[in-house]
């Protein structure tokens, strides 16, 4: 019995280090290939991110770089586009930081609540010239855009001109821009798109929009 259980023994320590080695044998060509992709990206350059789809996450994930911004001790501006109705958790938090981020909601509300379009335009037109006061100061490490993609997808804004400002932007200048709907053209100018997609939604169960998850 002795003599099964040390065999036993010493072929599972063969198939572990067979394991083992296999695994080190991967992860080491996974690292070649790692270190090559990181050789040839070495620009250093402001990117256009855009957020969009119809999941959950989308200026979240915009919020989630505003902190990271601010732990690598740049300025941030946000403007919030169709927003504006109801103070949300993250305009609560990030007004504690008034040297560090500059943060405008300069909408009205959802667009089937406001159910005027001439105001919602009034309303994107000067959260826009908000947002282009932003997009010319090279202080501004990071700018968030947020639901500007709405303001978009109802032609609130000139796409032409707002893509033009974006692209006159300072050179080291960071911009995230969230919405569902982004327009063909954004993403075409964007170096960074993440399309948010719907698994499985609390809503749908007739669960309420609640503090602290959903605003």
């Amino acid at each position: 019995m002795q003599e099964q259980n040390t065999a036993a023994a010493a072929i599972a320590e063969v198939a572990a280090d067979d394991i083992q080695t296999r695994h080190q044998r991967r992860m080491a060509r996974k690292k070649a290939i790692v270190d090559e992709k990181i050789q040839q990206a070495q620009r250093l350059t402001g990117v256009l991110l855009v957020h969009t789809g119809n999941g959950k996450g989308k200026s979240s994930s915009a919020f989630g770089m505003v902190m990271r911004a601010l732990g690598h001790g740049m300025k941030v501006g946000v403007v919030q586009f169709i927003k504006g109705a109801m103070s949300t958790g993250e305009e609560k938090f990030l007004r504690r930081f008034p040297e560090e981020v500059q943060f405008h909601a300069m909408g009205e509300g959802y667009t089937w609540e406001t159910q005027n379009r001439e105001r919602d335009m009034e309303k994107a037109a000067l959260a826009w010239e908000q947002a282009k006061r932003f997009l010319t100061d090279p202080e501004i490490g990071l700018v968030v855009l947020d639901e500007l993609n709405i303001a978009l997808k109802y032609q609130y804004l000139d796409l032409q001109q707002v893509i033009a400002d974006l692209d006159a932007r300072p050179e080291m200048q960071h911009v995230a821009v969230t919405g569902r709907g982004a327009p063909p053209e954004l993403i075409e100018i964007a170096d960074t798109v993440t399309e948010m997609q719907v698994i499985k939604h609390a809503f749908k169960e007739g669960i309420a929009a609640q503090a602290g998850v959903e605003w």
